[in-house]
């Protein structure tokens, strides 16, 4: 995680990072990611517009030399648009050897959700290809929903074209 993480987000003594989930809000749900491909948490900065991508994609940034394409998940979702404010953070993960930034409402927290208080049923999401959710996560008398990020960021029209890439 980097410097830039919300105070109270840290891993802390973790046993196993494939149970360790950073939760965010999106309206008024809460959704995780698993912990382990997250590199960083970075608040919202000057976005470069890239022609030709979804209206969920609203274009990248370039942090410390690296050029990230963002992903609002609101509109992935096809929840309604709202402003950027201050709780507005960008959750840098890498997906499949590339760094994406999902775009989203704020985080909560880490927390550790053993696979037995996770419900992952083959219902979500009724569309032939494979569902973005991953599963539900109950932690107390709280849910959230767990996001597969490789499904989420799957579109092969999202990648940014190779020029645009800074040579790493």
């Amino acid at each position: 995680m980097s410097e830039n993480a919300p105070a109270g987000l840290s891993l802390g003594d973790t046993d196993n990072i494939d149970e360790m989930y950073l939760t965010f809000a999106l309206a008024n749900e809460e959704y995780g990611v698993g912990i382990a491909g997250v590199t960083e948490i970075v608040g919202m900065q000057r976005i470069m517009s890239v022609p030709d991508v979804p209206h969920y994609i609203k274009g990248v940034i370039n942090l410390r030399g690296k050029v990230i394409p963002l992903m609002d998940v609101r509109l992935r979702f096809g929840m309604p648009e709202r402003a950027y404010d201050e709780r507005t953070v960008v959750i840098v993960m890498d997906v499949g050897d590339a760094p994406i930034g999902l775009i989203v409402d704020g985080v909560s927290e880490v927390l550790e959700i053993p696979p037995a208080q996770v419900d992952r049923h083959t219902q979500f999401g009724r569309s032939a290809s494979r569902p973005v959710i991953s599963g539900i996560g109950r932690i107390g008398d709280r849910v959230a929903v767990l996001l597969d990020t490789s499904v989420l960021v799957s579109d092969t029209d999202i990648s940014v074209p190779n020029d645009l890439v800074a040579a790493e």
